[in-house]
């Protein structure tokens, strides 16, 4: 789910700043899926609905990947987002309270450290 964004570069403030949107819209997506897993969960893969239930499920997705690259942060996978800050990324997972981590270009989710 990587999104090329416009390159923004974040100091760590600018990142914090921006998180209360970024969990926001984040909050609301996650809200929305659970509701579409739930119903998918009560029709079979055959039921005419279920199809539909995956697509709208790919749509709340899309568009909160969207949402983000608008802010010029990255979805860099389910419920996780980078803010760039020139040397690798601030990182943030759902349902995190503050962006607490890094990690470089290369590393990516399994390389990040505590910011101290």
């Amino acid at each position: 789910m990587v999104q090329s964004v416009t390159h923004r570069v974040f100091t760590l403030d600018e990142a914090r700043a921006l998180l209360p949107t970024v969990k926001r819209l984040t909050a609301e997506a996650v809200r929305e899926t659970e509701l579409i897993a739930e119903a998918l969960r009560e029709v079979s893969e055959e039921h005419p609905r279920h199809a539909a239930l995956e697509a709208d499920l790919q749509q709340v997705l899309t568009s909160w990947a969207e949402s983000l690259t608008d802010l010029q942060v990255e979805a860099k996978g389910l419920w996780l987002v980078d803010f760039d800050n020139g040397d690798g990324y601030y990182c943030w997972s759902y349902p995190e309270d503050t962006v607490g981590h890094y990690h470089g270009y290369e590393e990516g989710f399994a390389g990040r450290m505590k910011i101290v």
